[in-house]
This record gives structure tokens, C-alpha cells and sequence, in this order.
């Protein structure tokens, strides 16, 4: 018997053979996608900066603030106080200090009244008058009422270039009895610092002892327009430039009233203008009422002197009763 020859079948041809019904495996197997062309990626467009959706993210009252401005669509009274930049702008500026710097705490304002007039009657101290500024911020953010605080400023103020400016823009005006009769009788809170540069200026080792209060004028405006007088006690000013000296010649100098030499200044160059982060209390005192005194009792020397003395009193004790309260300097 000869060799077999050996015939070799598709697998397709087998299954047929042996009837074999299911698929083959090329067709058992999934087809195989085509190849596609893919786009490169197309890189996105730039943002539009001034776009109508940007402009929208951004805070509507500040652009209404800002576009009012533009337009010149604000008011300002007779003295040049502009309430919404005082509002939005310069009060923004120090709330960081009043609330994260200072920690200042306000109490007793429930004695400044909502609507009518008050003469609110403050110590004054710290080198650089930042009591004056958190008083006022005290005022307009804290008060139900959000009363503006109308200070009556030293001569010297309103003749610096800018600050003047400011000021006025604040609503401060010059610490004269008739700037202050006509606020009193338009229903504003007036503020006025009797030691005025005294208080600022004095040294450190005199901190929280009142200075002289001078002849009493705040207390004859009061007087003449029955408006009521708020004591303030304010505790924390005197430790944010500890003065140790006062330059006298070098404030002769540059036409100041006095010249600070402190821990960190001049030393320090601008860092040593920083305020110290000591901590604050103001208390807005119970009312002294003038409006039940005679007509005419502006003009007598003795009870404008004893009104007077009964202020500062009232103020000094408070700020016996604030030291004792406060834990730390900068606690």
C-alpha cells in the first residue's frame, strides 16, 4: 500500500464536513472599526475681558458707584460731604483696622439717638488720630441708624494738602461754633475731641489722663441748639504709638505741633509707622440733656465751666472702668 496524502482543510471547509452549523471564528470575531481622522483640538478663544458676562461677575454696587461717578451723579451738602464716597470708599478703608486690627468693641449705642442731634464729646490720643476714625466707623456700621459721625477738625487738617480735601469729603468741618450750631440744628451727630492736639501729642507715661478740656465751646453750641451731649470713653489709642519723646525742634521745623518719637519711629522708617495691634474698647456714655437749661445759659461762664467739668469727669471714669475691663493690652 502506497503513502496516504494528507489534504489539509480551511477550518471553514471542515466545519462543513463534519456539519458543524455555528460561526467560523473569522466571523465570530468583532469587526474591526475603521480608522477615522480626528480633528486637532481647536484652542479655546481668549476671555473677553470687558465682556457683558464679565461685567456682570463683577460687584453691581461697585459699578453703579463707579458709573454714577463717571456721570457726575452725586450729591453733596453745603459743607461738601459726599455720603456714598464716604460710605463705599473711606470708611472701607479702615474697617480692616477697626474689626481685625484694633478688634474694636463698641457699646453703648443705644445712647446716641436714631434721628435728632447729639454732640458726641471724645478723649483724644495716639499720635495719629485714628480714635476719631474708628469712632466714626463705630457710628455708621454698628448704630441701627448708621449714623454719620460729623467731626469738627483743627485748623491744621483742613490746611494739608489731600487730607483737607478728604476731610471734607467725610464731612468734617472746622471746630468753629457757628460750622457747629448749623450741624446741631440740622440734625446731625456732631464729634469734637476737646484736647485736640494735647491728647494726640502727649507722652506715653501721661496715657489716660485727660488734658485740659480748653474754654468749653462744644458745650455752648450744645447749649444754644438744645442738643444732647454723648461722654465717650475710647481705650486702646494710647498703645498704638507709644511716644517716649517729642521732637520739638524738628516739629518747629517741619510747622507741626509736635514731632513723635516712639519704639518703632523714626527707626524703623515707614514700618515704624505701623500701628501696634493694641486692643479697643468705645463706650458711647449716657446723655447729659441741655435742652432744659434757661435761654441764655450759653453766654454764662459758670455753667458752661461746670457742664464742662461734668463731661470730663463723666469721661474719665469710663476710661477707668475700660482699663479695668480690658485683660491685656493687646488682648
Amino acid at each position: 500500500m502506497g503513502d496516504a496524502e494528507i489534504i489539509r482543510l480551511s477550518p471553514s471547509k471542515a466545519a462543513r464536513l463534519v456539519g458543524n452549523t455555528g460561526p467560523s471564528p473569522e466571523a465570530a470575531a468583532p469587526p474591526r472599526p475603521k480608522a477615522r481622522k480626528i480633528a486637532p483640538p481647536v484652542p479655546p478663544a481668549p476671555p473677553e475681558v470687558f465682556s457683558d458676562r464679565a461685567i456682570a461677575e463683577l460687584d453691581e454696587g461697585l459699578l453703579d458707584f463707579l458709573r454714577a461717578r463717571m456721570a457726575g451723579q452725586f450729591e453733596v451738602d453745603d459743607f461738601g460731604f459726599d455720603p456714598e464716597l464716604t460710605d463705599k470708599v473711606l470708611l472701607a478703608l479702615f474697617r480692616p483696622l477697626y474689626r481685625s486690627w484694633f478688634r474694636v468693641e463698641a457699646t453703648g449705642l443705644e445712647n446716641v439717638p436714631s434721628e435728632s442731634s447729639a454732640l458726641v464729646v471724645a478723649n483724644h490720643s495716639g499720635v495719629i488720630a485714628f480714635d476719631s476714625v474708628m469712632a466714626q466707623v463705630a457710628l455708621h456700621d454698628e448704630h441701627p441708624a448708621h449714623r454719620h459721625l460729623r467731626m469738627l477738625g483743627a485748623n491744621l487738617v483742613f490746611q494739608t494738602p489731600i487730607v483737607g480735601e478728604i476731610a471734607r469729603k467725610a464731612g468734617h468741618t472746622l471746630a468753629c461754633h457757628p460750622d457747629a450750631e448749623r450741624l446741631l440744628r440740622a440734625g446731625e451727630v456732631v464729634g469734637v475731641w476737646p484736647e485736640g492736639f494735647k491728647g494726640i501729642g502727649k507722652p506715653f507715661s501721661q496715657r489716660y489722663k485727660l488734658q485740659r478740656f480748653g474754654r468749653g465751646g462744644f458745650v455752648a453750641a450744645a447749649l444754644r441748639t438744645g442738643a444732647p451731649i454723648v461722654p465717650t470713653a475710647i481705650v486702646g489709642a494710647e498703645e498704638t504709638y507709644p511716644m517716649i519723646h517729642n521732637s520739638k525742634t524738628i516739629a518747629r521745623l517741619l510747622g507741626l505741633p509736635y514731632f513723635p518719637i516712639t519704639p518703632t519711629f523714626p527707626w524703623l522708617g515707614p514700618l515704624g509707622m505701623v500701628p501696634l495691634p493694641s486692643k479697643w474698647f468705645i463706650h458711647f456714655g449716657e446723655p447729659i440733656p441741655t435742652d432744659d437749661y434757661p435761654e441764655g445759659a450759653a453766654d454764662d461762664p459758670m455753667v458752661v465751666f461746670n457742664l464742662t467739668d461734668q463731661v470730663r469727669e463723666q469721661i474719665q471714669q469710663t476710661l477707668y472702668r475700660l482699663l479695668v475691663r480690658r485683660p491685656s493690652v493687646f488682648g
